[in-house]
């Protein structure tokens, strides 16, 4: 069951890692804000999700170490700061985007 365990989460903790630094790298090369805010807000979400996994792996993998608690209990509260934060402005910069696509003649 471990073994299924890390066959899952190591691939999705590395795809996460992946998608938080594409669009780390499109945010920092946009020159229009609201889509560098788009890509920010995709590069959170990401960094939240891999955050979550990774808290995820430090408690079902814990062998009831106190700092490994400690660790994933932060790391899970990060996550999901990061989570919420994109999630929020995504709607924020899209509703943005829509406003100005319908303005322009």
């Amino acid at each position: 069951m471990t073994q299924v365990m890390q066959f899952f989460f190591a691939p999705a903790i590395m795809l996460t890692l992946v998608l938080s630094v594409v669009f780390s790298f499109k945010s920092r090369r946009s020159n229009e804000p609201i889509k560098r805010g788009i890509q920010a807000s995709r590069m959170n979400i990401s960094m939240g999700i891999m955050l979550v996994l990774i808290a995820c792996v430090q408690l079902m993998f814990s062998a009831e170490s106190t700092v490994r608690i400690i660790l994933g209990a932060l790391f899970m509260l990060l996550g999901l700061f990061n989570l919420f934060a994109g999630i929020r402005n995504l709607g924020t910069f899209r509703r943005q985007q829509e406003h100005a696509e319908g303005q322009q003649p």
